[in-house]
């Protein structure tokens, strides 16, 4: 592994040195004098960037003669030749442009398509500033990565992107579960937190994404609750003002086929309404039998520029999955991990599948009130069905047969939130000010019915893992009851969960020293009631202070400090009775932040300390679904993590991190029996490395041609699960490389990837004390996938 790693850092050290560049750097302003903020900025050679709000931009080429291109919603394209210098920096006289009132061009949401490493993050989060410039460890997952990597789900290896990024136990491709920091990552989408319980939301298709924004440590600041260890942003692809469109086909091991569509265009000759469809559909196998995850997806999106400044989107998604019963990538076995066959499954043929329903409706209006001053706002909608079933052993034998059993797990979650927002900028003095005002409102609801199950083997008929046998099980298939409704069902199985927030926040971040230092002072009070699993309500109410200092060491390096106080409510059902406390504590995170060449590639190097009070854990002597727990008493995570990502040089793209985690108990609360200070907290890894490197030829009769390869490295890894009698150690180290081949024109791709190149038996797991059981879920030897992608 060392000489994995050492062999990593010379390429990045010598690929480095031979990148021959220079910088352009310039002011694009209005016909009128004023700024042009947040155009784009593009260079003939594919490098792209956005101008700040005084409308400076600085962007990286290959030395030589060039053709920059200004453009954006509701101006003229402009064009100017230049050369550009070796390892120097030209100044353009200023780019003057003119609004125009007929045609849309395109505008850049987000992260760039078109490489691996971006320099701001979407409006969803609310920051104005550059990456580079944010107190705060941020990484974004970009298009470009997604189609690369073919990541088809949020559930399909995108995490090996982000440092200290770990999945656990994740009922198949229903929800993601992601782990970093010592807890569970929330799950947001376009700036919304859209958790309503503990197995959601549905992992996101990847047809619809535009790009993911992981936001490390202290995250519950502006995006209303969540844990302190930080979220993911899931941001979806809106209509962009140009006219295009693409296919594609996938096809692959375990009967793997896949289509989709991406539609981009006008609806209306001045350009004003625009559309954006997205569609897709796919069937997939399993390398277990008698296992399926068909999905299908409709996404349409339609914007409405009423003028230059106002812009009006509606967004709806509809996800439908329909896969074999949710528990069957379980394997149990007593004596230890992985003692039977990568493939084996006790899931017999027959079962009613479970289908997933899942709706979603995005209003988001913006308004740039002046040249300082933009208004957002903006309101969500989501709808969440399941009706299904999960397998879950009844009993686990010493000599490994067991009584396999099926409960049923029919859901629903509906969510309403809203939002609205104010960014602006003001000078006093010698300071520039950059403020955020914001109010957060959500009401959130789920429901589940989980209380009944049905044995499918009998005492003295139990299923033999060793001797399987798939024919109808001997006491047949559950016929469950469901002429209650699922909220009486629910109800009376305690499986509610409710919840209502209010959070206001104030933010400014004052500029020094022509913007070299800024110091960020910000406040939220958050207003929470909530219930969990037939607990009665619990209100909290807490005003939680920000602050973040960054200052830049030059125009390519900055350094940063945040700390901020964790608050997060929590209800739940106490095994002993007691009242439920929201948790509470600090964050203290420095990091340093460099872009290489001009921005072409990044680097972010980050050390954090997260200290968490009260938070509840599931009582490791009750079933999974029981919904008891017990308050721990206090945790502390804390680590370094090293993010690199971008273009080393023309044709070479990079992604590579490695995190080191320290999660430990650090007090454990009085009456608590079973765990002890120092306990390692599980569902983590101490030392997790990836790396994914992608290289094509860019010129010759193979021109186009490429190669790629990435490894993910878990080492010293934590069970899933509490251990608290010492039954299961850790789990061993992990290692998957995969790599493939691609071939790319202006109109066509063709992308063949190989997974799990050295076929090795990998699987995360724990050990239930309540069955004397070992459980592992695996993942599929080696694999592969063929995809084809043509734009027009």
């Amino acid at each position: 592994m060392k000489k994995i790693f050492m062999i990593f850092g010379m390429w990045c050290t010598g690929f480095a040195a031979y990148a021959q560049t220079g910088t352009v750097k310039g002011k694009v302003l209005n016909q009128d004098g004023t700024p042009a903020s947040r155009v784009t900025v593009s260079m003939d050679s594919g490098e792209e960037t956005i101008t700040d709000e005084d409308g400076s931009f600085y962007i990286d080429a290959a030395s030589g003669r060039h053709k920059l291109t200004v453009h954006g919603v509701g101006i003229d394209s402009k064009s100017v030749q230049l050369e550009v210098p070796d390892e120097q920096t030209f100044t353009l006289a200023d780019i003057k442009v003119h609004k125009k009132s007929t045609d849309l061009e395109e505008v850049v949401i987000g992260a760039q398509r078109s490489n691996y490493n971006a320099s701001r993050v979407s409006s969803s989060l609310r920051m104005e500033t550059p990456l580079l410039e944010i107190p705060q460890n941020i990484q974004v997952v970009t298009g470009k990565v997604l189609a690369d990597q073919q990541a088809i789900s949020m559930s399909d290896g995108l995490i090996r992107n982000v440092s200290g990024a770990v999945r656990l136990e994740h009922w198949g491709d229903l929800y993601a579960n992601i782990t970093m920091r010592g807890s569970q990552l929330q799950a947001f989408r376009n700036g919304f937190n859209v958790v309503s319980s503990f197995w959601g939301p549905l992992t996101e298709d990847m047809s619809f994404v535009d790009h993911i924004e992981f936001v490390k440590g202290p995250a519950g600041f502006m995006l209303a609750n969540g844990d302190p260890a930080g979220l993911y942003n899931v941001v979806t692809k809106k209509p962009t003002g140009g006219t295009r469109g693409e296919a594609s086909l996938t096809m692959g091991s375990f009967d793997f086929y896949r289509a989709s569509l991406d539609l981009d265009g006008k609806l209306s000759k001045n350009g004003r309404l625009l559309y954006r469809l997205n569609l897709a559909g796919q069937n997939k196998g399993s390398f277990r039998a008698n296992e399926f995850n068909n999905r299908y997806t409709v996404a349409p999106v339609i914007a409405y520029q009423f003028d230059d400044r106002t812009r009006l989107t509606l967004e709806y998604t509809w996800q439908m999955a329909r896969m074999s019963d949710v528990g069957s990538y379980y394997v149990f076995a007593p004596d230890n991990y992985a003692t039977l066959p990568r493939d084996f499954t006790t899931m017999p043929p027959g079962l009613e599948p479970t289908v997933i329903n899942d709706h979603s409706l995005y209003l988001n209006l913006q308004r740039q009130l002046n040249a300082d001053w933009k208004f957002t706002a903006q309101v969500a909608y989501l709808n969440y069905n399941q009706k299904g079933s999960s397998m879950w052993p009844a009993a686990v034998n010493a000599d490994g047969t067991m009584i396999r059993s099926v409960g049923i797990w029919d859901a629903q979650s509906e969510m309403t939130l809203g939002q609205a927002f104010l960014n602006g900028n003001i000078t006093t003095g010698p300071v520039k000010h950059g403020i955020l005002a914001g109010l957060d409102m959500g009401t959130k609801s789920y429901m589940a019915d989980w209380s009944k199950s049905y044995p499918l083997d009998s005492a003295g008929a139990e299923f033999n893992p060793k001797v399987p046998v798939y024919g109808p099980p001997v006491m047949g298939y559950p016929v469950f009851d469901r002429t209650q409704s699922l909220e009486a069902r629910a109800t009376l199985g305690g499986g509610m969960i409710d919840q209502r927030y209010t959070g206001l926040y104030l933010q400014d971040e004052l500029r020094f020293w022509e913007d070299r230092i800024r110091l960020t002072l910000a406040g939220r009070y958050t207003y929470v009631t909530q219930s969990n699993y037939g607990g009665p309500a619990q209100t909290a109410r807490h005003f939680t202070p920000r602050i973040g200092l960054s200052a830049s060491v030059d125009r390519q390096t900055s350094v940063y400090g945040l700390y901020d106080q964790a608050f997060t409510p929590q209800s739940g059902k106490l095994s002993d009775g007691g009242k439920v406390k929201p948790i509470t504590g600090s964050n203290i995170e420095f990091g340093i932040k460099r872009n290489w060449a001009d921005g072409r590639w990044s680097s972010t190097l980050s050390v954090y300390r997260i200290m968490k009070n009260n938070e509840l854990t599931a009582d490791p002597n009750s079933a999974p679904n029981s919904g008891l727990s017990i308050v721990l008493g206090q945790k502390r995570a804390q680590g370094l993590e090293l993010d690199l990502r971008g273009e080393l040089f023309e044709g070479f793209n990079l992604t590579a991190n490695y995190a080191y985690t320290d999660s430990k108990v650090t007090e454990v609360a009085e009456g608590v029996e079973g765990y002890k200070v120092g306990d390692i907290v599980p569902g983590f890894s101490k030392h997790t490395a990836n790396s994914w490197i992608s290289y094509q030829l860019q010129d010759g009769g193979l021109k186009g041609l490429g190669i790629s390869a990435g490894f993910t490295a878990l080492l010293d890894r934590a069970m899933v699960n509490w251990n608290t009698n010492g039954s299961a150690g850790n789990l061993p180290d992990y290692f998957k490389l995969d790599g493939g081949l691609f071939w790319e024109s202006n109109k066509v791709r063709v992308t063949l990837n190989v997974f799990n190149i050295l076929d090795e038996y990998l699987y995360s797991g724990g050990y239930y004390e309540w069955l004397s059981s070992y459980y592992w879920q695996a993942e599929p030897g080696r694999n592969w996938r063929l995809g084809v992608t043509y734009r027009f």
